[in-house]
């Protein structure tokens, strides 16, 4: 089975017909086109769209409130429309639907774990049922990725797709990614830290090891002479033990003459 292409790569195929007509769509038709886009599922960026000369043409005409609604899309929410709803023109089901779905994942860039009563006011929904049915429909579409803690009452979010990024936020996104790079800096400062301090530990438990090695060998050889002298030793003695008995000399027997004439032997 092919694996699914990213949800960017998907976006920028479906949008890429829409760019195309954008070209030469002008006034009404143009408007038109606008409406197709934020009906059209799997189109979740807008940014593109945004930047053609004929979609820029009717931000200043009587279409206005259209590519207003296109802005709105791009980088706002379900609460930002709602904020604002007469200046913009009426939402189909669909519309409402897509804005919904960019509005959580607009929540999940802020927070991994959002609560239900956070989505219900943002989403304007009155019911879990509903929330419910909404954050599955996000998650089949494959624009957020998480699950339903249903005994804590909140989202958990694994991941999310990029939504458009607007001029002044290019500074915010600066700083968020150079508070990120001096934390991965401290990160790798403190686990460099910790190899030196393992590898200093390692060399001393080697040195310890050796040395402990070097004065068994030591024992081992001291014993091993200590017995080695002792049996030298007793075979030493055994040897002198057996010279002294041979080299014993016989007793001098000297003939004495008895009354009855006969000889007694004495010993010297």
């Amino acid at each position: 089975m092919a694996e699914k292409p990213p949800a960017s790569v998907s976006q920028s195929i479906l949008l890429e017909q829409y760019l195309i007509l954008a070209k030469t769509a002008k006034g009404i038709a143009a408007v038109g086109l606008i409406k197709q886009v934020l009906e059209a599922p799997g189109i979740y960026v807008f940014g593109e769209l945004l930047d053609m000369p004929n979609i820029k043409e009717i931000a200043t005409g009587e279409s206005a409130s259209y590519f207003h609604l296109l802005n709105v899309f791009a980088y706002g929410t379900f609460a930002n429309y709602l904020e604002n709803k007469a200046k913009f023109p009426e939402l189909t089901p669909a519309m409402i639907t897509k804005l919904r779905h960019l509005t959580i994942v607009s929540l999940a860039t802020k927070s991994k774990c959002i609560p239900y009563s956070t989505l219900l006011k943002e989403l304007d929904l009155h019911n879990l049922r509903e929330l419910e049915d909404l954050i599955i429909e996000v998650i089949y579409a494959d624009i957020v990725r998480g699950k339903l803690d249903q005994k804590n009452n909140q989202l958990e979010i694994d991941y999310t797709i990029g939504r458009d990024i607007q001029t002044e936020d290019v500074n915010t996104i600066v700083s968020i990614l150079q508070e990120w790079c001096t934390s991965c800096e401290t990160i790798l400062s403190n686990i460099e830290s910790q190899i030196t301090k393992a590898n200093s530990l390692k060399d001393f438990n080697m040195k310890q090891k050796q040395q402990i090695e070097t004065e068994v060998n030591n024992i081992k050889k001291s014993l091993k002479d200590q017995s080695q002298d002792s049996e030298e030793q007793m075979a030493t003695d055994s040897r002198e033990g057996v010279t002294d008995k041979a080299g014993k000399k016989p007793s001098k027997t000297k003939g004495l003459r008895g009354s009855s004439g006969k000889f007694w032997q004495k010993s010297s």
